[in-house]
Protein backbone atom coordinates (compact mmCIF):
# COMPACT_ATOMS: atom_id res chain seq x y z
CA UNK A 1 0.00 0.00 0.00
CA UNK A 2 1.00 3.33 -0.48
CA UNK A 3 1.34 5.56 2.73
CA UNK A 4 3.09 8.92 3.14
CA UNK A 5 6.75 9.62 4.06
CA UNK A 6 6.74 12.32 7.07
CA UNK A 7 9.23 15.16 7.82
CA UNK A 8 10.02 14.84 10.55
CA UNK A 9 10.46 18.22 12.60
CA UNK A 10 14.62 19.56 13.11
CA UNK A 11 14.48 19.45 17.02
CA UNK A 12 13.83 15.43 16.87
CA UNK A 13 16.83 14.57 14.43
CA UNK A 14 19.75 12.66 15.34
CA UNK A 15 21.57 10.86 12.95
CA UNK A 16 24.23 8.76 15.07
CA UNK A 17 25.42 5.59 13.21
CA UNK A 18 24.56 2.42 15.43
CA UNK A 19 27.27 -0.16 14.81
CA UNK A 20 26.03 -3.39 13.97
CA UNK A 21 27.61 -4.85 16.92
CA UNK A 22 25.74 -2.69 19.33
CA UNK A 23 22.52 -4.56 18.15
CA UNK A 24 24.23 -8.31 18.01
CA UNK A 25 24.98 -7.51 21.57
CA UNK A 26 21.02 -7.36 22.42
CA UNK A 27 19.98 -10.56 20.41
CA UNK A 28 20.74 -14.22 20.31
CA UNK A 29 22.41 -13.42 16.76
CA UNK A 30 22.57 -16.73 14.50
CA UNK A 31 25.62 -17.50 12.11
CA UNK A 32 22.29 -17.16 9.34
CA UNK A 33 21.33 -13.43 10.85
CA UNK A 34 25.16 -11.94 11.36
CA UNK A 35 25.24 -12.84 7.56
CA UNK A 36 22.30 -11.45 6.85
CA UNK A 37 23.06 -8.15 8.51
CA UNK A 38 26.53 -7.89 7.20
CA UNK A 39 25.71 -8.76 3.35
CA UNK A 40 22.29 -6.60 3.46
CA UNK A 41 23.19 -3.52 5.39
CA UNK A 42 25.28 -0.67 5.00
CA UNK A 43 24.29 1.10 7.64
CA UNK A 44 22.13 1.93 10.88
CA UNK A 45 21.05 5.50 11.33
CA UNK A 46 19.19 6.60 15.06
CA UNK A 47 17.26 9.07 12.48
CA UNK A 48 15.15 10.78 15.04
CA UNK A 49 13.39 11.07 18.65
CA UNK A 50 9.86 11.69 19.20
CA UNK A 51 9.78 12.39 22.89
CA UNK A 52 8.17 15.66 25.27
CA UNK A 53 11.72 17.27 24.71
CA UNK A 54 11.88 17.17 21.25
CA UNK A 55 8.47 17.45 19.82
CA UNK A 56 6.17 18.83 23.00
CA UNK A 57 3.70 16.33 23.05
CA UNK A 58 3.16 14.26 26.70
CA UNK A 59 4.64 10.48 26.44
CA UNK A 60 2.39 7.65 27.71
CA UNK A 61 2.89 4.66 30.19
CA UNK A 62 2.96 2.32 26.44
CA UNK A 63 4.66 5.33 24.66
CA UNK A 64 7.08 7.36 26.39
CA UNK A 65 9.22 7.63 23.19
CA UNK A 66 9.02 7.33 19.65
CA UNK A 67 11.91 5.99 17.86
CA UNK A 68 12.84 6.59 14.12
CA UNK A 69 15.61 4.63 12.54
CA UNK A 70 16.81 4.36 8.98
CA UNK A 71 18.38 1.16 7.41
CA UNK A 72 20.26 2.14 4.57
CA UNK A 73 20.36 -1.28 2.38
CA UNK A 74 22.86 -3.21 0.19
CA UNK A 75 20.33 -4.37 -2.19
CA UNK A 76 16.97 -3.70 -2.65
CA UNK A 77 15.11 -5.28 0.72
CA UNK A 78 15.66 -6.45 3.98
CA UNK A 79 14.92 -10.07 5.27
CA UNK A 80 12.30 -9.79 8.28
CA UNK A 81 15.00 -11.68 10.77
CA UNK A 82 17.34 -8.72 10.33
CA UNK A 83 14.69 -6.30 10.60
CA UNK A 84 13.30 -8.03 13.79
CA UNK A 85 16.83 -8.20 15.51
CA UNK A 86 17.45 -4.91 14.74
CA UNK A 87 13.90 -3.93 16.75
CA UNK A 88 13.88 -6.02 19.46
CA UNK A 89 17.63 -4.02 20.03
CA UNK A 90 15.57 -0.74 20.59
CA UNK A 91 13.63 -0.60 23.91
CA UNK A 92 10.75 1.52 22.25
CA UNK A 93 8.41 1.69 19.87
CA UNK A 94 10.49 2.11 16.35
CA UNK A 95 9.29 3.31 13.12
CA UNK A 96 11.53 2.03 10.36
CA UNK A 97 12.80 3.77 6.92
CA UNK A 98 14.56 1.32 4.57
CA UNK A 99 16.46 2.87 2.01
CA UNK A 100 17.50 1.59 -1.50
CA UNK A 101 19.12 2.60 -4.03
CA UNK A 102 16.33 4.82 -5.25
CA UNK A 103 13.27 3.75 -3.21
CA UNK A 104 12.11 4.53 0.12
CA UNK A 105 9.82 1.72 2.47
CA UNK A 106 8.23 2.83 5.61
CA UNK A 107 8.17 -0.59 8.15
CA UNK A 108 6.88 -1.04 12.17
CA UNK A 109 5.32 -3.64 13.72
CA UNK A 110 3.32 -2.73 16.90
CA UNK A 111 5.58 -2.87 20.24
CA UNK A 112 3.76 -2.65 23.37
CA UNK A 113 5.37 -2.74 27.36
CA UNK A 114 4.79 -6.64 29.04
CA UNK A 115 2.04 -6.96 30.86
CA UNK A 116 4.04 -9.63 33.01
CA UNK A 117 7.30 -7.17 33.07
CA UNK A 118 6.82 -3.44 32.14
CA UNK A 119 10.46 -2.97 31.93
CA UNK A 120 10.23 -5.49 28.59
CA UNK A 121 8.21 -4.86 25.33
CA UNK A 122 6.53 -7.51 23.36
CA UNK A 123 6.99 -6.73 19.37
CA UNK A 124 4.08 -8.13 17.36
CA UNK A 125 4.71 -11.02 14.48
CA UNK A 126 3.73 -8.86 11.64
CA UNK A 127 5.26 -5.63 9.78
CA UNK A 128 2.99 -3.21 8.20
CA UNK A 129 4.85 -1.61 5.17
CA UNK A 130 4.15 0.92 2.87
CA UNK A 131 5.10 0.40 -0.85
CA UNK A 132 9.02 1.57 -2.15
CA UNK A 133 8.49 4.94 -2.97
CA UNK A 134 10.64 6.89 -4.51
CA UNK A 135 13.19 8.29 -2.95
CA UNK A 136 12.32 11.47 -4.06
CA UNK A 137 8.92 11.50 -2.79
CA UNK A 138 7.77 14.95 -0.90
CA UNK A 139 7.29 14.31 2.78
CA UNK A 140 4.68 15.17 4.79
CA UNK A 141 4.26 16.71 8.44
CA UNK A 142 3.60 14.86 11.18
CA UNK A 143 -0.30 13.89 12.52
CA UNK A 144 -1.19 15.59 14.80
CA UNK A 145 -1.83 14.10 17.91
CA UNK A 146 -2.17 14.91 21.42
CA UNK A 147 0.59 12.57 23.06
CA UNK A 148 2.74 10.06 21.49
CA UNK A 149 0.51 7.09 22.25
CA UNK A 150 -1.88 8.75 19.66
CA UNK A 151 0.85 9.53 17.10
CA UNK A 152 1.94 6.56 16.99
CA UNK A 153 -1.25 4.93 16.42
CA UNK A 154 -1.67 7.13 13.73
CA UNK A 155 1.61 6.66 11.90
CA UNK A 156 1.43 2.59 12.12
CA UNK A 157 -2.25 2.86 10.77
CA UNK A 158 -1.12 4.84 7.79
CA UNK A 159 1.05 1.79 6.92
CA UNK A 160 -1.79 -1.17 7.84
CA UNK A 161 -4.11 -2.76 4.24
CA UNK A 162 -7.46 -1.38 5.33
CA UNK A 163 -8.65 1.44 7.67
CA UNK A 164 -9.88 0.86 11.38
CA UNK A 165 -13.43 0.25 11.96
CA UNK A 166 -15.25 3.24 13.68
CA UNK A 167 -14.05 2.92 17.03
CA UNK A 168 -12.27 0.37 16.72
CA UNK A 169 -8.69 0.27 18.77
CA UNK A 170 -5.08 -0.72 17.33
CA UNK A 171 -4.92 -4.26 18.97
CA UNK A 172 -8.27 -5.19 17.14
CA UNK A 173 -7.98 -3.94 14.17
CA UNK A 174 -4.38 -5.85 14.26
CA UNK A 175 -6.09 -8.86 14.87
CA UNK A 176 -8.70 -8.76 12.14
CA UNK A 177 -6.26 -7.88 9.68
CA UNK A 178 -4.44 -10.91 10.68
CA UNK A 179 -7.24 -12.96 10.36
CA UNK A 180 -8.58 -11.70 7.25
CA UNK A 181 -4.29 -12.29 5.67
CA UNK A 182 -5.04 -15.87 6.88
CA UNK A 183 -8.60 -16.27 5.30
CA UNK A 184 -7.05 -14.92 1.70
CA UNK A 185 -4.19 -17.05 2.16
CA UNK A 186 -6.37 -19.97 2.65
CA UNK A 187 -8.89 -19.21 -0.12
CA UNK A 188 -6.04 -18.85 -2.66
CA UNK A 189 -5.20 -22.02 -1.36
CA UNK A 190 -8.82 -23.56 -2.72
CA UNK A 191 -8.72 -21.82 -5.58
CA UNK A 192 -5.52 -23.85 -6.47
CA UNK A 193 -7.42 -26.71 -5.53
CA UNK A 194 -10.24 -26.04 -7.16
CA UNK A 195 -8.37 -25.28 -10.72
CA UNK A 196 -6.73 -29.36 -10.51
CA UNK A 197 -9.89 -30.83 -9.29
CA UNK A 198 -11.27 -32.88 -12.00
CA UNK A 199 -14.57 -34.58 -9.83
CA UNK A 200 -17.59 -32.95 -10.08
CA UNK A 201 -18.55 -33.73 -6.53
CA UNK A 202 -15.42 -32.78 -5.33
CA UNK A 203 -15.65 -29.45 -7.21
CA UNK A 204 -19.01 -28.55 -5.34
CA UNK A 205 -17.37 -29.31 -2.10
CA UNK A 206 -14.43 -27.17 -2.85
CA UNK A 207 -16.89 -24.38 -3.85
CA UNK A 208 -19.03 -24.51 -0.64
CA UNK A 209 -15.72 -24.19 1.61
CA UNK A 210 -14.57 -21.30 -0.61
CA UNK A 211 -18.55 -19.21 -1.00
CA UNK A 212 -18.15 -19.80 3.15
CA UNK A 213 -14.86 -18.41 3.51
CA UNK A 214 -15.18 -15.31 1.23
CA UNK A 215 -18.22 -14.52 3.02
CA UNK A 216 -15.63 -14.10 5.90
CA UNK A 217 -13.49 -12.02 4.13
CA UNK A 218 -16.11 -9.79 3.60
CA UNK A 219 -17.27 -9.52 6.73
CA UNK A 220 -13.38 -8.92 7.97
CA UNK A 221 -13.11 -6.57 5.61
CA UNK A 222 -15.65 -4.14 5.78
Amino acid sequence: MTAPLYQYPAKTLLGRVVAKQRILAHVRATAKLRERLRDDVAQITWHAKLAHSTLNLPGTDEVPELQVFVITLKGEDLHRDVLRAIDRAIPFPTLFELHGTHSIRVTAAYKRPSQADPSKWVLDDHYASSDWLPAESPRQPLPTAIDLKQLYQQLLRSLLPAPARQGEALPDQLERLRALEALKKDAATLEKRLRNTKQFNRKVEINAELRSIREKIADYDT
